[in-house]
């Protein structure tokens, strides 16, 4: 008993130590101080673990019980906060989205401990061997471990969600750090798991978490002296999706320790349970350290190709992995980010970034990197002046460039940068020139591969495909982005002419109000006639103004049960009122429909006005209402001058593209965003000198 209170309070001291020193290597870091207040809760357990076996007397053993099971339950709620924020760029957004989850998972167990405590345990703690004790729970001691165990798998997955998304330099100083606090929640869920199957707490397994927690903080220290595994930022991908590994593992460890229990009881030739099983939890975390080796991927690899005669490298799978990573798309952040994972993990390259030149040839901006995050980017001050000497030495190049014993300025300029990252898996050897079209676009930098060898030529032809693909994408999202901006400055163009047309005319009014004023300010009819002028100059600089903010507004839809034809009815009655057109309704039976009756007024207002300016002389109007295909279809018919077949395909319900002289080409587009806010569609059906009919057709709840 002593032997193992010493390693109980052994483990609690280099635990709290490893809290300590990631606590003072960030004290102002959030993710720091979760970890750091994770590792103590582990100390303080393993701890009085420990000190409970001191007890003298039943009573005194179940008190520390009891108060470390208090400890314990802030455990899970203070892990799962940190699986959530831990390497993600937006952190504070993951733990709003938890929350839901992690106020329950602190306020649940703390509640059982406190306020159900006489439901804990069933009894008083029964010896099983010398060093060994049997506590029976009760149902609050029973649904604790339930909790653990099932918020011990929500961390799991949540810390294997975050390494998926990590690559390269960042994968590999996180590595040690996510196996050694998977490795501990591991054994805490085999412990549980025992407790719940058995409904009591065997004290021998506490051995059994202590050397789990051991080998943890191992590992840990491994992942800590490896970089600042703490500090790194990882954006998770919402398109990201794959099978998990955790519910396998957890699984496979279940299957693999009932196998050894029932030999041990079949056969009697397994001495100590709880040693094998540590045993167990050893290989499965030895397996799990070489299955995750990148050096072991690169030999295996190597190995195929040497015997098996096969490329080291599977051309049509990379290329296929690349067009179906990028087909979608649309950003140029998205696009470098990934072709910098592509890269690391098609040639075992830890440090992959790319920086954007622009278009003068001045400057580079940050691309993507798998060492970088947007913070330690903005800590740096990008290459100073040896920017531009660093695009005119690339410019000239097409392959790959090797750093190793050239000392111009440019190239020691970007060693000092990227001597930010202290280690050598991060430094930079290769500068790859990402061309397109005749100009410079981007600079790749790669780093060492895993076994500091250098390229081979089969690589560096690769490299160079891969960086003119990825130069040819990032020019067409260039070219894209300035098509984008030349449209929208075409679409301000228009609007302005078409504001500062009807501002002219409005301001040629006034102006002869004024002029007039001093001569005719005596005239009660003058005075009327400028009065008159002036309020319809307010009234359509408002009327213009209410039609420009409709392309701002953000449309809100409230949804009621609405009488169509009563609403057909009032808008046509309205309509009627400011605009003298002849309106004849064929409005045939269709059942009610939930739709915001505000928003459909306004199409069906717009129509009515659109088509009563496409009339002639003896125009008239025809709306008309149907029911079919479970859609209920509103259409307004006019026999004016009709609508070309051209503008129809090309221009039809785009802002500021109108046939009449004095629209602006926003009613039919506000028209259109509003039925496709009902889930429906617009439709029209035209021919020049014979007239319109536009078609609204709504679902039918």
């Amino acid at each position: 008993m002593q032997y193992s209170v010493e390693i109980s309070l052994f483990a609690a001291t280099v635990t709290a130590g490893i809290g300590v020193m990631a606590l003072w290597r960030e004290p102002r870091s959030f993710v720091h101080r979760v970890f750091a207040a994770g590792m103590v809760l582990f100390a303080l357990d393993a701890g009085i673990s420990g000190l409970a076996n001191l007890g003298p007397s039943a009573d005194e053993f179940l008190y520390w019980r009891r108060f470390q099971f208090l400890l314990a339950s802030f455990v899970p709620a203070l892990w799962l906060l940190f699986s959530v924020s831990f390497a993600r760029i937006n952190y504070p957004e993951q733990i709003s989205r938890w929350k839901w989850v992690l106020i329950p998972s602190l306020v649940l167990p703390v509640t059982l401990v406190i306020l159900f405590s006489d439901g804990f345990f069933a009894g008083p703690p029964i010896p099983v061997e010398t060093s060994m004790q049997f506590l029976r729970i009760g149902w609050s001691g029973y649904l604790w471990h339930l909790l653990w165990i099932i918020l011990a798998v929500m961390i799991l997955m949540n810390l294997e969600r975050t390494f998926r998304h990590a690559t390269g330099h960042m994968r590999w100083q996180t590595k040690f750090m996510f196996l050694g606090i998977g490795g501990i929640f591991a054994v805490h869920l085999f412990t549980d798991s025992q407790t719940v199957l058995f409904n009591g707490v065997n004290t021998g397994l506490d051995i059994v978490e202590i050397g789990a927690l051991l080998v943890g903080d191992i590992l840990i220290l491994l992942s800590l002296f490896r970089g600042k595994p703490l500090s790194i930022g990882i954006q998770l991908s919402h398109q990201f999706l794959y099978s998990s590994l955790t519910l396998l593992i957890v699984g496979v460890y279940f299957i693999a320790v009932g196998v050894v229990s029932w030999l041990s009881i079949r056969f009697g030739w397994i001495g100590n349970i709880h040693v094998t099983i540590f045993l167990i939890f050893l290989a499965m975390i030895g397996m799990a350290v070489i299955l995750l080796s990148d050096r072991l991927r690169m030999k295996r690899k190597r190995f195929i190709s040497r015997h098996f005669k096969r490329p080291q490298y599977d051309y049509q799978k990379i290329w296929e992995g690349f067009t179906t990573r990028t087909t979608s798309v649309t950003q140029t952040r998205d696009l470098s980010d990934i072709i910098v994972k592509m890269v690391s993990e098609t040639l075992e390259i830890l440090s992959v970034s790319i920086w954007l030149v622009d278009e003068k040839q001045e400057r580079l901006t940050f691309g993507g990197s798998t060492v970088f995050t947007d913070n330690q980017v903005a800590e740096l001050k990008l290459f100073g002046q040896g920017s531009t000497c660093l695009i005119q030495a690339m410019a000239a190049q097409t392959m790959p460039v090797d750093l190793l014993g050239i000392e111009d300025d440019w190239a020691a300029d970007l060693k000092r940068i990227h001597a930010f990252k202290d280690t050598k898996e991060s430094r930079i050897r290769y500068c790859v020139p990402l061309n397109a079209a005749g100009q410079l676009i981007g600079i790749m930098t790669l780093s060492e591969k895993v076994f500091y060898e250098p390229l081979s030529f089969e690589e560096s032809e690769l490299v160079k495909n891969i960086a003119d693909q990825a130069a040819a994408g990032l020019l067409n999202m260039r070219l894209s982005e300035q098509l984008r901006q030349a449209k929208e400055l075409e679409a301000f163009q228009s609007m302005s002419a078409f504001f500062m047309h009807d501002l002219k005319n409005l301001a040629s009014k006034l102006s002869l109000v004024t002029q007039n004023l001093p001569v005719y300010m005596d005239n009660p009819e003058f005075r009327a006639d400028a009065l008159r002028t002036i309020s319809q100059s307010v009234d359509k600089i408002n009327a213009m103004s209410s039609r420009l903010s409709l392309l701002s507004q953000k449309l809100e839809v409230v949804f009621k049960e609405t009488s169509v034809h009563e609403l057909i009815e009032a808008t046509v009655a309205d309509v009627k009122n400011y605009a003298k057109v002849t309106v004849s309704l064929n409005l045939e039976p269709v059942p009610p429909l939930w739709i915001d009756r505000e928003q459909i007024r306004k199409v069906i207002e717009n129509l009515l006005l659109n088509a009563s300016d496409a009339l002639g002389q003896a125009g008239e109007i025809a709306v008309s209402t149907s029911h079919k295909d479970n859609r209920v279809e509103i259409s307004v018919r006019d026999n004016g001058r009709g609508i070309s077949r051209e503008f129809i395909e090309k221009s039809l319900f785009r802002p500021f593209q109108t046939t009449k002289k004095q629209g602006m080409g926003i009613g039919l587009y506000h028209c259109k965003t509003i039925v496709e806010a009902h889930g429906g569609r617009i439709e029209v059906e035209s021919e020049e000198g014979r007239g319109t009919t536009f078609k609204v057709l709504l679902p039918v709840k």
